[in-house]
């Protein structure tokens, strides 16, 4: 055999091998990132940076290819009802500032990533470290959609049970059971007004 074939011979198997372990490496990530849990993690920005820090993490997890391990990313919005001259609008505000929400397959490979984004400072947790939201708090900030089985089509009427509308009156427009959202006409600030409440707000009323 030709030293030439010797040599495309051995560059031949180099290649293999690196493939191989390549492919090896890329499993057993895999099955690491598969034996992960997802949470729900608090991570705190400077003040009035929450929709920078949003934005620069979704161009991080693009970067880097980590869709997956880090999911929805949400800065916590509430609604709530303002006057202004006289008059009042309900209107949408910030209902954590200085803070954004994302769920996260964590482990310390992605620590540095998270924390080094443009208008982060660092998780919430103990010395910085990252800490988990707890079941209930989850819960309370309605950060997963949670199933609800009501009653209610169009035509209905209905009284919202929660949220800054608690107690108003109102007719459903229409439900979207996959997003468990439905519109409601609902009298306010002197008119008929459409507002899109979550199906766990509201209670049917037998006419």
């Amino acid at each position: 055999m030709e030293e030439k074939d010797i040599v495309n011979d051995i560059q031949s198997e180099e290649v293999v091998e690196t493939a191989t372990a390549k492919t090896e490496d890329e499993q057993s990530y895999q099955e690491f990132v598969d034996s992960l849990e997802a949470k729900w993690y608090a991570l705190h920005t400077f003040s009035g940076y929450e929709n920078v820090a949003k934005e620069n993490l979704e161009t991080v997890v693009e970067k880097f290819n980590l869709q997956d391990r880090i999911f929805d990313i949400i800065i916590p919005m509430e609604d709530v009802v303002e006057e202004k001259n006289g008059k009042k609008k309900l209107v949408q505000r910030k209902s954590m500032p200085c803070y954004i929400l994302a769920k996260i397959k964590y482990a310390d490979d992605i620590w540095h990533n998270i924390i080094h984004t443009r208008g982060i400072t660092g998780f919430v947790g103990p010395q910085g470290r990252p800490l988990p939201l707890r079941p209930d708090e989850v819960m309370k900030l309605r950060l997963e959609k949670i199933k609800v089985e009501v009653d209610v089509e169009a035509g209905d009427s209905i009284e919202i049970v929660d949220g800054a509308l608690n107690g108003m009156i109102g007719k459903v427009a229409s439900v979207n059971t996959e997003t468990g959202i439905a519109s409601v006409n609902v009298e306010m600030f002197g008119r008929e007004t459409a507002v899109d409440v979550e199906l766990a707000q509201i209670r049917k009323i037998n006419n």
